[in-house]
């Protein structure tokens, strides 16, 4: 019963609903109290009914009809509100749990896989809705009618009453226990199912490797024995649920057998009559199923108390990204211009504290212009990228934007000013307008066109089914990935921001379309702040100035041709590339004199 005080945060989640919940308990306790009539009604039905005048037996039917249509009111206002004020909070869940999740730092989600809070934000809520919009109002109409059952079997016949209850602890214990064992191979074939459709979705997601593979004959075999392992618990359920009903059947209707001997003997003798025989048989069913429900509702509400406390996990979690105290808090200027600045910083990922990812790097970046950042892979270029973006906040030292500290800027208000084009591009479902507009929501059709146009995409955008409107499918799976990097590229565009993060952003082109958005990318980068991941050296060496980075330290700073001569990693990187494009170059011209 401790687990029941986990349930307690939910009480927040009802205050602005307590009208319904009011209307609820007050068709709760109508159906209640009519359902317990229905006792009595059948009562007057066989005493008055069967063996009075067709009169009477014609006003005992009425009588027991207008219970019925009342019954059935009253049930349908229950089911509805208690229904809705589940269906309400249960959205309500997922929404507070949603608004809080997608604030927190990215850290966060390094500990917390995506698939359990996708499980927390689902399932979990699901069952909240099951429990506040069904089980406990099953559980307070079982505790009214037990305890009104009880009371009525006590005004009906005392020595019958008895016996129920010395009756009702060997009817209710194996019924429970092999209940409980039921709930547990529920959820044994719930995790079995689960798996089965993980191992689905995984499989259709990579086809084309799995394909490329042939792996299919083994993926069959793998997938069967997934399905197998689900199908024998779902048996040994089946067979435990089976042997349940049929344990249940015989112990309650034998129990309801030995008191309509008792009671019929009592009637044969006169002391009680037929309709009180009745009544009373009506009442103990009551109870016995009242008692079995309430047991079965509370493993139902203990597993709720669960799916709480995990929700409020996730709820009580707390961002370290945060905006500072209206007092520190700092405002960028109308006329933003994108410098940066990085002094002494030092930082490591909190999965690898003893690792440092930047260690004491220096540098600036002048407004407008357009640097590059070179290293091997580890270097610190994605790390930096990060840090500027506020995901993480450094161990020591500082960045400041425009002269300003970015920890003492909203994060919100810093990203505002920045665009970023990721080596892997990220699409939404969604179509053409809805992924560019990502990038400026309040963005007319126009300057989509227009931004799309300039990233080279309009051409192949054209030519889809549906041109802007064509649906793009889960993660973009419909385009090409040079295709997909162009819409990436026209979005980062379309924010029009002071600082522009480009991450090897031309490396999903094939020739052509590189050459035009690289054209592109160079007419936008005069006016903007611009900081390029490079892995390719060819791409990058019209920027300003390319620092070269290794293991999280600059090493060196200048043009590319400076560059050769002051920096010997630089050197080493830049013959390895362009000794091996010449040669690829030779052996094509090679091929094609052949030919």
């Amino acid at each position: 019963m401790f687990k029941l005080k986990r349930l307690r945060p939910i009480v927040d989640y009802l205050q602005p609903y307590r009208w319904q919940l009011i209307g609820a308990v007050t068709a709760l306790l109508f159906t209640s109290a009519l359902t317990l009539s229905l006792g009595q009604g059948l009562r007057l039905l066989v005493d008055q009914g069967f063996s009075g005048s067709t009169e009477a037996l014609g006003q005992a039917i009425g009588v027991f009809m207008i219970l019925v249509v009342l019954l059935a009111v009253g049930t349908f206002v229950r089911f509805f509100l208690v229904s809705w004020v589940g269906e309400r909070v249960c959205t309500d869940l997922r929404k507070a749990v949603f608004n809080h999740l997608i604030d927190l730092h990215p850290s966060f989600f390094e500990d917390n896989g995506s698939g359990e809070i996708q499980s927390r934000i689902t399932t979990d809520t699901t069952l909240m809705q099951s429990v506040i919009g069904s089980s406990v109002s099953i559980a307070l109409r079982n505790l009214l009618m037990f305890i009104g059952g009880v009371i009525l079997l006590l005004i009906t016949n005392v020595k019958l009453t008895a016996i129920v209850l010395i009756s009702v602890p060997f009817v209710l214990v194996p019924i429970i226990f092999l209940g409980r064992r039921v709930r547990r191979l529920s959820r044994v074939s719930q995790d079995r199912v689960a798996d089965v459709g993980s191992y689905v979705g995984e499989a259709l997601q990579n086809i084309k490797i799995v394909q490329a593979f042939n792996h299919q004959p083994l993926d069959r075999l793998r997938f069967a024995d997934y399905a197998e392992d689900a199908f024998r618990v779902a048996v040994r359920r089946i067979t435990l649920r089976a042997w349940l009903a049929t344990i249940a059947i015989t112990l309650v209707l034998g129990s309801v057998g030995g008191m309509m001997w008792v009671g019929g003997s009592d009637v044969i003798r006169g002391e009680i009559t037929a309709g009180e025989l009745a009544a009373f048989l009506f009442y103990a069913l009551m109870v016995v199923v009242s008692v079995g429900a309430i047991s079965e509702v509370m493993g139902e509400l203990q597993r709720a108390a669960g799916a709480t406390e995990r929700l409020m996990e996730l709820l009580a979690a707390k961002s370290l990204i945060t905006a500072p105290e209206s007092t520190q808090l700092q405002q960028l200027s109308n006329n933003v211009r994108g410098q940066v600045e990085i002094a002494n910083l030092r930082f490591s990922y909190p999965s690898r504290p003893a690792q440092a990812a930047i260690d004491g790097l220096d540098l600036s970046v002048q407004a407008g212009s357009s640097m590059a950042l070179v290293g091997a892979s580890g270097a610190g270029k994605s790390t930096l990228f990060d840090l500027l973006l506020r995901f993480y906040d450094p161990q020591q030292g500082s960045i400041c934007f425009d002269g300003v500290d970015i920890s003492r800027l909203d994060p919100f208000e810093l990203r505002r000013h920045i665009a970023i084009v990721p080596q892997q591009p990220v699409l939404f479902t969604g179509n053409v307008w809805d992924n560019i507009r990502y990038g400026n929501p309040e963005a007319s059709d126009q300057e989509i066109v227009d931004a799309a146009k300039a990233a080279y995409a309009h051409e192949f955008i054209e030519t889809l089914p549906d041109a802007y409107n064509s649906d793009l499918g889960e993660g973009g799976v419909r385009l090409s990935g040079g295709q997909r990097q162009r819409i990436a590229i026209a979005r980062a565009l379309l924010r029009n921001p002071a600082v522009l993060l480009l991450d090897e952003a031309t490396s999903a082109l094939d020739a052509e379309s590189e050459f035009r958005v690289q054209q592109a990318l160079e007419r936008l980068m005069a006016n903007r702040t611009t900081l390029v991941i490079a892995h390719r050296l060819a791409t990058v060496i019209n920027v300003d100035r390319i620092a070269v980075l290794d293991n999280g330290r600059l090493v060196e700073i200048g043009k590319h041709k400076e560059l050769l001569g002051k920096s010997p990693l630089y050197a080493h990187w830049a013959k390895l590339q362009f000794d091996q494009a010449a040669r690829v170059s030779e052996s094509s011209a090679d091929i094609s004199e052949g030919e």
